[in-house]
C-alpha cells in the first residue's frame, strides 16, 4: 500500500512537471520577443500548404505569398531569417494584417543598413523549415531595446503554480505517512 502511494505521488508530481514545461514553452513561443539586429534583405515567396512553390512542388491548392526578412545581427554577424505573415483573427492572436507594410518598412532599412529592433514570436528550427514571424520593428540606437515585461510575469506565475502544486501534492502525501 506505501509503495503504491509512492508510486502515485511520484506520478502526479511527474504530470504537474509535464503540464509546467509545457506551458513555459507555450509562453515562450507565443509571447512576443525583441532582437536588435541590421535587415540586409527582403523577398516573397509564393507558397501552398506543402510549402513554396517550384518546379519540385508545383501548386496544388490554394496559395499565399509569405514576405521573408533576413537579417545579421551587428555584433556576432549570425544571419536569421523571419517570415513576415498576416496572423489575422487566427492563434496567436496578434491581430497583424499589415505584412505588406512591414515588408516595405524592412526593404527600406535594409537599403539604409540602420539598426532596427524586430518584435517576434516563435521559433527558429532548422530542421523544420520553420520561421520566427515578424510582427513589427522599429529604429533603435545600440543602447536602446524592450524586454517582453508580459512573458515574464507569465513565467513568474508559472512558477508560483509550479511550487505551490508540488507543496499541495507533498502535503497530501506526506501528512498521512
Amino acid at each position: 500500500m506505501k509503495s503504491m502511494r509512492k508510486f502515485i505521488k511520484y506520478f502526479l508530481l511527474t504530470v504537474v512537471f509535464v503540464f509546467h514545461v509545457v506551458l513555459f514553452a507555450g509562453i515562450n513561443y507565443v509571447f512576443p520577443h525583441y532582437e536588435t539586429t541590421k535587415i540586409t534583405g527582403v523577398e516573397v515567396k509564393r507558397v501552398d500548404k506543402d510549402g513554396p512553390i517550384t518546379k519540385a512542388n508545383p501548386a496544388d491548392g490554394p496559395t499565399r505569398d509569405v514576405y521573408y526578412i533576413y537579417t545579421q545581427q551587428p555584433d556576432k554577424q549570425k544571419p536569421m531569417v523571419y517570415r513576415n505573415e498576416d496572423t489575422r483573427w487566427g492563434f496567436p492572436f496578434y491581430f497583424k494584417f499589415g505584412s505588406a507594410d512591414l515588408q516595405a518598412k524592412a526593404s527600406t532599412f535594409a537599403q539604409d543598413q540602420r539598426l532596427v529592433e524586430i518584435k517576434y514570436y516563435g521559433w527558429r528550427i532548422v530542421m523544420f523549415d520553420e520561421f520566427r514571424n515578424a510582427v513589427s520593428m522599429r529604429e533603435v540606437t545600440e543602447d536602446s531595446g524592450s524586454h517582453p515585461i508580459l512573458s515574464y510575469i507569465f513565467y513568474f506565475l508559472g512558477i508560483i503554480t509550479l511550487f505551490f502544486s508540488i507543496q499541495l501534492i507533498r502535503g497530501w502525501f506526506d501528512s498521512e505517512a
